[in-house]
């Protein structure tokens, strides 16, 4: 027996040699293989694209409440950011308090949230 693993930024590939095992097993070879594992690798890349996002709701929501309340927008008093949830595009998945990190769907969400607390004015 003998154990190895694939890896591979082709994922057609990787994807079409994981369907050609049944006709190996069809054939009598015998072999245990589990499904490929997706990783987006590039998350570093889109981290702060991320942040700054979801920190500029956060001011546009903090911004419509204080108006709603007659009141003005002040600076920032506090700032924390949430974890990473990498989740399966159209999925059903449950955030983790730990950040979520899918490895089964090929398609990815990426999600932080930000908590940002406002003085106003």
């Amino acid at each position: 027996s003998q154990r190895f693993t694939i890896e591979s930024t082709d994922v057609e590939a990787v994807e079409s040699v994981s369907r050609e095992i049944s006709s190996l097993i069809a054939q009598g070879v015998s072999i245990e293989a589990s499904a490929p594992d997706y990783y987006y690798t590039k998350l570093d890349d889109v981290k702060l694209t991320l942040i700054e996002t979801a920190s500029a709701d956060a001011r546009t929501r903090a911004q419509r409440i204080a108006e709603n309340a007659g009141a003005r927008l002040g600076g920032v008093a506090s700032a924390r950011m949430g974890v990473f949830q990498i989740t399966g595009a159209n999925s059903n998945e449950e955030f983790s308090a730990g950040g979520s990190f899918n490895t089964s769907s090929r398609n990815k969400k990426a999600r932080i949230t930000m908590r940002i607390e406002y003085r106003i004015k």
